[in-house]
């Protein structure tokens, strides 16, 4: 994986002021070090401007990017973030036309495969991928994202026309005019929404991110958003058999071509059956190389001793990893987070996302990748399962379906609860998060077959892909990236959720069991006691002292004049809240945030706008 960074323009001649363009690329380039931290380089030419930093992962010796490739004296170039699964396809059909290969690695393939088919290339890719290519011939700059948004990819346009790209925000703000602002929608993006975002919202204003599954072309004649893929309803025809064999070969497949990697492998291994379906056919597959997997589990230090079941979260995980480490034979390491640790990393979490985010779900995820970096440099995980196969309470349970609502937040009461009365009101909070769910359910591709039922539960499905599964996307790559490790999911394969979207419910959940269809798809691959465990999401500390930590910081904060947050909240309202009984089980997003996480949300709003000295406008 890597970090990308670059700038065009059809008529600004660059050349004009070299020195001046080169060390805007090297400050990018500064900006997305973490993200590659084993090269880097830039190239500059009279209208493209291109930087790139590398974790090399596929062809450890050569590989360099930017990557040129000369056609009538004009250079097409490339810089790429990502990992494509299908190479040594693309690759042999690409030695049958006449292409000659200087390197090992992807990024030489999707170059000449672009300059063979153009952009159209994109559609035969399967991978993780955000990737720049330059075509001088023509003079255009194409900015690509693959199909599930697992790669980042933002940008942002000049007042004189410049086009500015980068991985992450924060190489954006390398350049000088660009400013961190914060509009009304803004606003309303890191309060009524947050930690999601609505798609290609960049939230801070004129920041946008390339739409998952879409290209951009810039040329001359202005910026074109082009989709490339995009998810279709049909009748789903196979037999409930068929349909078994069909979802293990393509879960089995997409797992087994992820273990691509110059460098060993790991894998998390929660005890889900997620995660260990995942461990278990990685360490299938190496030990037939007679080598063993290395595998990761994580909890908070005295969870054992805090514990609370709930609806949420039924059980803990140490006694499921201990089955599956010994029925795979992994080389495990159990790794646990104070509640020091998590609050230290809840500001360096920001600076990940370069926006506040899922609090300390984040900020015990960056942890954990910060220690697992050290003995690997690429992890598959088993994240996404949930959002393509169904294991949400919201796509089973009633209450779900009557709420005209998105089903991670079925109630803004909670969000809003520590608000101002006056910014509430500013913020017209239910008529954004309105509006943004009507026009997602306005995109569904719909079935006329479908029963009101499988039609909601459609509507369910692709908000979930779009929306909730972008958010832990975003947390998985922003975590791993900036401790430079590699996090791959192999359930977000497009075809696994191309396939996915159309099998019925009755399929997905046979005999009224959630994930029934993965869980019978896999039988042979975990004990049964895994592979029917009840759903029990990424752990989260029950420490009565973590929240008493979160009031401290949260006080110590609105009693300083110059805190930002104060424009948002209310005291009053805030200290009713410390004061109230904890509750850990009802989330105001997704699962896991309850009120501690709201507190450590305000905290990190806080940092950000502090941090980053945003400006309202």
């Amino acid at each position: 994986m890597c970090g990308i960074a670059g700038l065009y323009h059809s008529h600004i001649n660059f050349d004009d002021k070299p020195f001046l363009y080169k060390e805007l690329l090297e400050k990018m380039i500064v900006a997305l070090k973490h993200r590659g931290p084993d090269d880097n380089g830039i190239y500059l030419s009279q209208h493209f401007g291109l930087a790139h930093t590398r974790l090399s992962i596929i062809d450890l010796n050569s590989g360099h990017q930017p990557m040129l490739f000369q056609v009538a004296n004009k250079n097409y170039g490339i810089v790429y973030n990502g990992e494509l699964y299908n190479m040594n396809e693309l690759k042999i059909d690409l030695l049958e036309k006449g292409y000659i290969f200087q390197t090992s690695c992807d990024t030489e393939i999707i170059l000449l495969g672009f300059v063979e088919y153009g952009s159209d290339f994109v559609k035969k890719l399967n991978g993780i991928f955000a990737f720049s290519i330059m075509d001088e011939l023509e003079n255009s700059l194409y900015l690509f994202r693959d199909r599930s948004g697992i790669k980042p990819l933002f940008y942002h346009i000049l007042s004189n026309g410049t086009v500015i790209f980068s991985s992450e925000m924060k190489g954006l703000f390398a350049h000088p005019d660009i400013k961190p602002q914060l509009d009304h929608n803004g606003l309303n993006e890191i309060f009524s929404i947050g930690p999601a975002k609505t798609p290609g919202c960049g939230v801070f204003q004129s920041i946008e991110e390339v739409l998952p599954g879409h290209f951009l072309k810039i040329n001359a004649s202005g910026i074109k958003s082009i989709p490339y893929w995009k998810l279709e309803s049909h009748p789903h025809l196979d037999t409930y058999q068929q349909t078994l064999e069909k979802t293990r070969y393509l879960v089995t497949d997409s797992i087994q071509r992820q273990m691509i990697s110059d460098v060993p492998i790991c894998t998390f291994l929660s005890g889900g059956v997620d995660s260990s379906i995942v461990s278990a056919v990685c360490a299938n597959q190496l030990k037939k190389q007679n080598k063993q997997l290395n595998t990761f589990s994580f909890d908070f230090v005295a969870n054992d001793k805090y514990f609370k079941a709930n609806n949420f979260q039924p059980s803990q995980d140490r006694p499921y990893v201990d089955i599956m480490v010994n029925e795979i034979q992994s080389n495990h390491r159990f790794l646990e987070c104070s509640i020091d640790h998590q609050f230290d990393f809840l500001y360096q979490s920001v600076l990940s996302h370069d926006l506040p985010c899922m609090a300390d779900i984040d900020s015990s995820m960056l942890y954990f990748c910060s220690i697992v970096k050290d003995y690997n440099k690429v992890v598959l995980t088993g994240e996404c399962a949930d959002e393509i196969f169904g294991g949400y309470p919201w796509f089973h349970k009633q209450e779900f379906f009557i709420q005209d609502s998105f089903p991670w937040t079925p109630n803004l009461a909670p969000r809003s609860s520590l608000l101002s009365d006056d910014f509430i009101e500013s913020l017209k909070m239910e008529d954004y998060v309105r509006n943004a769910y009507h026009t997602s359910l306005s995109e569904v591709p719909t079935l006329a077959s479908d029963n009101p039922t499988e039609k909601k539960r459609r509507e369910i499905s692709y908000l979930n892909l779009r929306w909730f599964m972008q958010t832990l996307l975003d947390r998985t790559d922003r975590t791993s990236m900036f401790c430079g490790l590699e996090a791959r999911v192999p359930f977000a394969d497009h075809r696994i959720i191309e396939y996915l979207f159309n099998v019925p419910w009755e399929m997905k959940a046979k005999d009224g069991v959630v994930k029934n269809l993965l869980r019978n798809s896999c039988k042979g691959l975990l004990p049964d006691e895994i592979l029917f465990r009840r759903k029990s999401p990424y752990p989260k500390t029950y420490d009565p002292h973590y929240e008493k930590l979160l009031s401290e910081k949260l006080i110590e904060v609105i009693e300083t004049p110059s805190s930002p947050i104060r424009a948002f909240i209310d005291k009053k309202k805030v200290y009713q809240f410390l004061a109230s009984t904890s509750d850990y089980g009802s989330p105001w997003y997704g699962q896991l945030m309850a009120g501690p996480q709201l507190l450590a949300y305000l905290l990190q709003i806080n940092f950000w706008m502090e941090y980053y000295k945003i400006s309202l406008i």
